[in-house]
């Protein structure tokens, strides 16, 4: 079945990594893929806007059981799944604030209150994994879709440099997983390329 898929991915898009991680966890390999690029554009080419983003998987049972039947348990992988998007919103407040902001527009007042924002969400996310116990995933002891999701964003914060007394918890979760087969063959091509990255939260 793996051999009928085609992945159009970016190196270093949290969104594709998604994919690619939950693809190795459903045991799916031998897929075809296509790299594109960022820089020229390619993910915006009229072959990748033909396909259907809303396709669904029909591999429950095969390979990691990424959304488990519990009710109370779904509830929080979802729950997690969710406020990945805050984490990462943050995030980028901080280490793309130039990117995102016009020069002109930019204040350091506002840059303060976004930092103040993204440690206030970090000792959140660090609170769930104290709260969960040692070598605990995101949503408990299993691996799940949540962990597929927020991987690749927390994966950022080293990646950015991110002290890691601002997030202990974080990190001690992001070093139990990065050698995760499924997570370790699908690095980044690029972040071994270069694997120092960029300071964007060095001060945060």
């Amino acid at each position: 079945m793996a051999q009928n898929m085609m992945l159009y991915w970016g190196s270093g898009s949290p969104p594709c990594w998604r994919v690619i991680i939950a693809l190795e966890e459903k045991m799916l390999q031998g897929y075809k893929h296509k790299l594109l690029s960022f820089d020229k554009n390619e993910h915006k080419c009229e072959e990748v806007k033909a396909l259907n983003p809303r396709a669904q998987s029909a591999f429950k049972s095969q390979g990691t059981r990424l959304i488990p039947d519990d009710p109370t348990e779904q509830a929080l992988v979802y729950q997690r799944m969710f406020e990945t998007n805050n984490l990462q919103q943050k995030m980028y407040d901080v280490a793309f604030y130039d990117y995102y902001v016009p020069e002109g527009e930019r204040h350091e007042s506002a840059l303060k209150r976004n930092k103040e924002n993204l440690i206030a969400e970090l000792k959140l996310w660090d609170g769930y994994l104290e709260k969960m116990g040692k070598g605990s995933y995101l949503a408990g002891k299993n691996f799940t879709m949540a962990d597929v999701v927020c991987f690749p964003i927390i994966a950022l914060f080293p990646r950015l440099h991110c002290p890691p007394e601002r997030c202990p918890r974080l990190m001690e979760y992001y070093e139990m997983l990065k050698d995760r087969p499924s997570i370790k063959a699908n690095w980044p091509p690029h972040w071994l390329e270069n694997p120092e990255g960029q300071d964007k939260l060095k001060n945060l």
